[in-house]
């Protein structure tokens, strides 16, 4: 780790860029700052914790000086490095895409407890979900679809470079115009309400995609929408939602016939998993 042109050391470097994330109000900015320095100068996070009057490159301190300036705009470290890992899996994000979530892993452990033979993503948008379950039940065949056809293009891109696109197709629309015989759909559909909009953190609001997020006045009405679809081509349904969502979407899927619901809590404690079966 050493160069004969530097400027600066790693704690250098990291301490300025910690104390700048920080004072524009980024949660996490001390590792924010660890992944954007490992990135600029092709060094592991160990690496920088272990050597940290290590001199770091001219040219990477000028790459990484330009990510903290992009991260200041409070754009998403994903979208900075153009990836995100995702369970066992690195998916290429960007703009077009959500950034994929760990509690958004709840709807593969599910799809892998119930160990289906044909699953539909639906909304798959960046393919985190259907991919996943793709690598991990090599017996699955997987139909992933969303109304983005620039979603779209990311989830397949990502297919493509996982050796996966032969496993899953990728439909433009909720549902195929002829859909086969599903065991199970999973879902995380947009489900943030008009009232929470201003609320949330601007790496949200200013570069995640809106569409793909927003739903109404209550949050639910893409969920409204797509549930008696999936009723009549599945005998079961899985649902990400909001915080205090999960009796809603509940009672919309008793409404809709499914026999049995239940709900799985995420790391927080929050109902963040409602799934149903006929």
């Amino acid at each position: 780790m050493s160069e004969a042109a530097t400027a600066g050391s790693v704690r250098d470097a990291l301490g300025g860029a910690v104390d700048a994330l920080a004072a524009v109000g980024v949660e996490t900015p001390r590792l924010d700052a660890e992944l954007l320095l490992a990135e600029a100068t092709g060094w592991d996070r160990a690496a920088l914790a272990a050597e940290p009057e290590a001199g770091v490159p001219a040219r990477a301190a000028r790459s990484f000086g330009e990510m903290v300036r992009r991260r200041l705009r409070r754009e998403p470290v994903a979208y900075i490095l153009g990836r995100k890992g995702f369970r066992n899996i690195e998916l290429g994000v960007d703009r077009r895409v959500l950034v994929p979530r760990p509690e958004t892993e709840l709807l593969v452990e599910l799809a892998l407890e119930l160990r289906p033979r044909r699953v539909l993503d639906m909304g798959t948008g960046s393919g985190a979900v259907a991919l996943a379950i793709a690598s991990e039940l090599p017996g699955c065949e997987l139909i992933a679809t969303d109304t983005s056809a620039a979603a779209l293009e990311v989830a397949r891109a990502n297919a493509d470079r996982l050796g996966l696109a032969e496993r899953v197709e990728f439909v433009e629309a909720m549902l195929p115009p002829e859909p086969p015989r599903l065991d199970l759909i999973v879902a995380n559909l947009p489900y943030v309400a008009e009232h929470e909009w201003e609320g949330l953190e601007p790496e949200l609001t200013e570069w995640e995609p809106r569409e793909a997020l927003l739903a109404g006045p209550d949050g639910l009405d893409v969920i409204r929408a797509a549930i008696p679809l999936a009723a009549a081509v599945a005998p079961a349904l899985a649902l990400e939602v909001g915080a205090g969502q999960a009796q809603a979407v509940s009672e919309l899927l008793f409404a809709a016939g499914f026999a049995t619901v239940e709900t799985r809590a995420d790391l927080a404690g929050i109902p963040r998993v409602v799934w149903g079966r006929q």
